[in-house]
């Protein structure tokens, strides 16, 4: 993959997470089963994938480096802490609030982990672009209201989950960079984050799958905006900076807004078009080739720059 196509792909998934919201409507089931019973389907196949793909590496001879097995481990666990955090902060806080805080606080994060991680300052135009990017999120999503009565747990409770995002992300793209199989990496997090969303999606009802509408939706979520979605978002980390990765994962709420207009017929106001706007303007801006390193730093083509809806 050239580090063209590498924003491509990262982009290419969040269109897919920004499906997400649009098709769990046709499933009669609550946000937290939904996403726990999306993870656990998505994990098995990305866990499925990647034991398969090490399998193939192994009987062709050739040599891997050592597994960063402890991060991943944690990085697994931040996956399933994310979702928890996530729901817990849209109960507290409200989704407009609690979506904005989580999904905008995530590249700010990761530009900051990436920098400790990798000692290398985010450039300025990143800077500027993610910054126009987050608040054209926040006016997209909000519509240009107040935020007033706010619960200030529900915005630490959503802040946690973008830095539980920022961590894992990071955590993958280091693993990518260490030359690991993006789709091994994916398969080791989100395979490892099933199996503690497992006691979840038991505790909140799962009889719903067992209706064709429900099964269908969420063989969608799990095989579309989770496995195929996190495929190309480790692809794209071969090639891409992680704290651009996370700010144009930003078009996910573009894309769900837009599926609400189109799909569900719910309406724009002037300040929530006028949000799409700036966001789509930051996006660019970030997207664009540079002849300076970004944050992450730069490197060959086939590994990574030293990171969902969603993303939830």
């Amino acid at each position: 993959m050239n580090s063209r196509s590498g924003p491509l792909a990262v982009v290419a998934a969040a269109v897919l997470w920004g499906t997400a919201g649009t098709v769990g409507t046709l499933a009669s089931a609550t946000s937290v089963s939904l996403a726990a019973a999306r993870l656990v389907l998505g994990g098995a196949l990305l866990g499925t994938l990647a034991l398969v793909t090490r399998r193939r590496t192994s009987n062709g001879n050739v040599p891997v480096r050592r597994s960063p097995i402890l991060s991943l481990i944690l990085g697994a666990v931040a996956v399933a802490a994310y979702q928890l955090c996530y729901f817990a902060a849209v109960a507290r806080t409200g989704v407009a609030i609690g979506t904005v805080v989580a999904i905008g606080s995530g590249p700010v994060f990761t530009g900051l982990l990436s920098w400790i991680a990798g000692r290398e300052r985010p450039s300025g135009r990143w800077a500027l672009a993610t910054a126009a990017a987050v608040a054209g999120c926040a006016v997209l999503v909000t519509g240009g209201r107040g935020t007033g009565g706010v619960d200030a747990g529900g915005v630490a409770l959503a802040l946690l989950g973008g830095l539980l995002y920022a961590f894992y992300a990071v955590v993958a793209a280091r693993a990518i960079g260490g030359g690991m199989a993006s789709g091994v990496v994916m398969g080791v997090l989100f395979g490892g984050a099933a199996v503690l969303m497992l006691p979840v999606l038991a505790s909140t009802g799962p009889g719903w799958l067992a209706h064709p509408g429900g099964l269908l939706t969420a063989l969608y979520l799990g095989c579309a905006t989770t496995g195929l979605a996190y495929l190309l978002y480790g692809r794209g980390l071969r090639t891409t900076p992680v704290a651009t990765a996370a700010t144009l994962a930003l078009a996910e709420p573009a894309v769900a807004a837009l599926l609400g207009v189109v799909a569900l017929r719910e309406h724009l106001s002037p300040v929530s078009w006028a949000g799409l706007a700036l966001l789509a303007l930051g996006l660019v801006v970030v997207a664009l080739p540079a002849g300076a390193r970004g944050p992450g730093g730069a490197v060959a083509p086939g590994t990574a720059r030293a990171a969902a809806g969603s993303r939830q």
